[in-house]
Parts: C-alpha cells; structure tokens; sequence
C-alpha cells in the first residue's frame, strides 16, 4: 500500500466531510418544517418575553413600539456554521400587542466561520406599505424592498419621533442586550402554520 496515497485520502475525508456535514446541516435547517417546528404557544411565549426584554433596556426600542404598524420578532434565531453557515427561526407578528401571524426566518452564509450563536431580531414595521410587502412578496428576502436600517447603539441614542422615517427598523439582540457583527440582510422571510 502507498503511504502517500493513503494519507492524502485521509487528509481529502477529513476536509471533505466536515464540509459535507455542514452543507447537510445548513439544509436541513433551513428546510425545517413540520414536527420540527415549535408550537405556536412556545413562539407566542418567546415573542412575549423577547419584547419585554428589549422594552427594558432600550428606549428607542419603546418609542418605535408605540408607533409601528406592526411588530415581527424572532426571539430565538440559532445560527450553526463550519465554512458554511445557516441560521433559523421562527417568530410571530404582533399588531396592538395581539399575534396576527407565524414566520419563519432563514439564512445561509459562505466563507471562513465556524461556532455556533443564538440571537434573535424584531423587526418594527412603521409603513403600511411595508407591511404589505412582508405578504405581498410571497417570502420576503432582507434586502430588496421596503428600507430596513438595523439600530445599533449609536443609531438608539440618536434617534427620536421627528427622526423615524425608515419603512422598518431592525433591533438584533440576545439575552443580555444589543449584539454586534450579526447580519440578517438575505434572511428570507415567509409565512408558516404552526401547531398549537
């Protein structure tokens, strides 16, 4: 048996497999469907207490509140990567505190990464037109459409009732607060039926 041969198949299943598995993974999550898929009263829970959480801690996050048309938030986004990445979720839309509808979050990613992170995101819907668009587009991509400015921590201190004028503003947070570096432009939004 050539030694050579030998450990360059090796070395070729130990980069190949990896990248396998987390193209797999990255399918499989963002096709996930069905049982899979958490109750409507699990999401209903999350989104609840998401709101609550970031009414807390961030001013600007309450005063867009007040005035959206409309409140889609993802409490519990989980994101997975090895080269390739994928990141998922589901969430509920709130009108006057009350859910009109479920959604499901998805995204895929390239390049360098790896580590798995959870985070979740709301968006604040201040147009009606945007608003139109989430359904209208038959699964809504971050990006093309309405205008979407993601409020960092400098863009929460500046910002006041005169200043909205954006179709929708986007909080990405976690547990504790505000996070960085998360990019949910290319998420791609649909509507979905979940069980209670």
């Amino acid at each position: 048996m050539n030694f050579k041969r030998f450990n360059a198949k090796r070395l070729a299943a130990a980069v190949v497999l990896p990248i396998a598995l987390a193209q797999f993974l990255a399918i499989a999550a963002l096709a996930q469907v069905g049982p899979l898929a958490p109750s409507a009263a699990d999401v209903d829970r999350n989104v609840s207490a998401a709101l609550r959480n970031l009414y807390s801690q961030n001013e600007a996050a309450q005063a867009l509140g007040a005035r959206a048309k409309a409140i889609l938030v993802f409490p519990d986004i989980k994101k997975g990567a090895f080269l390739i990445g994928a990141q998922y979720g589901y969430g509920a839309l709130r009108q006057r505190a009350r859910t009109v509808g479920y959604y499901r979050t998805a995204a895929a990613s390239y390049g360098f990464q790896a580590g798995v992170k959870k985070f979740g995101y709301a968006l604040f819907f201040m147009t009606n037109s945007a608003l139109a668009y989430l359904d209208k587009s038959g699964g809504w991509a971050i990006g093309p459409g309405p205008s979407v400015v993601v409020v960092d921590q400098g863009v929460a201190r500046s910002l006041t009732t005169t200043s909205m004028r954006s179709d929708v503003y986007a909080f990405v947070f976690d547990q504790t607060g505000l996070m960085g570096g998360i990019g949910i432009e290319g998420s791609k939004i649909t509507r979905v039926t979940l069980n209670n």
